[in-house]
């Protein structure tokens, strides 16, 4: 009989990073998070907030991940085998979660796989999430605009979370990490116009890997065509840049396919992104 499980899901094939299990540090149910980016797979946020807390008991996620790995083996192991990242993303933003940092140390005493956390970087410029992220051995950082009003227009950010403070946190946070830093960049028709721009801010942070993408799963917000992407990543030209069209995936069949569409969309595509 199946186990289920509330808070992990996947394993899912990622263009970006190989075998990803996917864990959600917030929420079972809703989406929770401090952006309504007019993009997200997930539709409109739920739970509109900026608190930082424990949504989760940290327990439960460790015992999640130690349950999947020896129960999940003994039905298939091939699903538990070479998993690349242990993935935290989900319903909403994960850093949201003030416990996040005691999960990655706890999940650290039982598994070996690396470690992933996926941000909208707008609290990046707190000191305890920077704190949190130093111990995940990848970062992707989200940054989609280039000023205040790209911001507005995009990613629909709360009262209070302005562009300059993430853009300044994703800088300084760089300064004092030594693990991966990924940008992710996701472009849509509302912020084409200013990849040139995006691409020169971009370049200053000088990060390990610049991934640029397009919302291909169902959202309010219509994907760019490949002419398009590959136009756009030419302004990236001398960085380190994966686009979502030069890359493909393998077909993984997730554990729990309910619980994957639900935080991951359609895991069967080729055009599935994590």
């Amino acid at each position: 009989m199946k186990k289920n499980f509330k808070y992990i899901y996947g394993p899912v094939e990622s263009w970006r990073m190989g075998k990803s299990l996917g864990i959600d540090p917030l929420s079972d149910s809703v989406k929770i998070c401090n952006l309504n980016c007019l993009y997200c797979q997930l539709g409109k946020t739920s739970i509109l907030t900026q608190e930082q807390k424990e949504y989760v008991p940290s327990e439960e996620i460790i015992n999640e991940i130690r349950e999947f790995f020896h129960d999940v083996q003994l039905i298939d192991s091939s699903i538990t085998r070479d998993i690349d990242y242990l993935t935290f993303s989900g319903r909403g933003e994960p850093t949201l979660a003030s416990n996040l940092g005691e999960m990655i140390r706890g999940i650290r005493k039982i598994r070996d796989e690396k470690i992933a956390v996926i941000t909208n970087s707008t609290t990046l410029h707190l000191a305890d999430t920077q704190s949190d992220l130093l111990l995940a051995d990848l970062v992707v950082a989200k940054l989609d605009a280039c000023d205040e009003l790209s911001f507005s227009q995009i990613d629909k950010a709360m009262v209070g979370i302005s562009f300059e403070s993430a853009l300044r946190g994703i800088k300084n946070f760089k300064k004092n990490y030594q693990g991966k830093l990924a940008i992710q960049i996701m472009f849509v028709e509302e912020n084409r116009k200013y990849a040139l721009r995006i691409a020169d801010i971009v370049r200053e942070i000088n990060a390990d890997e610049i991934q640029i993408n397009t919302p291909v799963r169902p959202s309010a917000a219509h994907p760019i065509d490949r002419n398009g992407m590959l136009a756009i990543k030419e302004l990236f030209n001398g960085m380190p840049t994966l686009s979502f069209y030069d890359s493909s995936c393998k077909e993984t069949v997730p554990y729990n396919i309910k619980d994957t569409i639900k935080r991951h969309g359609n895991y069967k595509s080729t055009l599935s992104v994590s």
